[in-house]
């Protein structure tokens, strides 16, 4: 392979945020760490948001998992994260992880009802 091929391909890989943060460091304040793992969330989310969108994506959109470890993660919406990691934390949790997969998203149009359209429309 060429440099210029490499350079493709490695443009168009997607990267993904998989981690386990530890929450009892000796030494460290629990709530600094806490507070320094969500800023590394919204950090990534922030990264891949600011990458170019592809022809035909309307945005990008997120798969996540969050849990105490690897086997116990569930899937949320991303909106949901920082409740389900709060959650964990008061829950007496040492340690979350967390995998956030960006993915590319495509918005559907809402069907739109008479009702609706009655009342959005102002009387004269």
């Amino acid at each position: 392979m060429q440099l210029w091929q490499l350079r493709l391909l490695v443009s168009k890989r997607r990267f993904s945020l998989k981690k386990t943060f530890h929450l009892a460091v000796e030494g460290k304040n629990r709530d600094r760490l806490l507070d320094a793992a969500k800023h590394d969330i919204r950090k990534y989310a922030k990264r891949e948001r600011s990458k170019a969108l592809p022809e035909g994506v309307d945005f990008w959109d997120f798969e996540c998992k969050v849990g105490a470890d690897v086997e116990s993660s569930l899937s949320v919406h991303f909106a949901e994260v920082m409740g389900v990691v709060d959650a964990l934390v008061v829950g007496g949790a040492d340690q979350f992880y967390i995998e956030i997969n960006s993915k590319a998203g495509h918005r559907i149009a809402r069907p739109t009802s008479t009702a609706d359209s009655n009342a959005a429309t102002p009387a004269l």
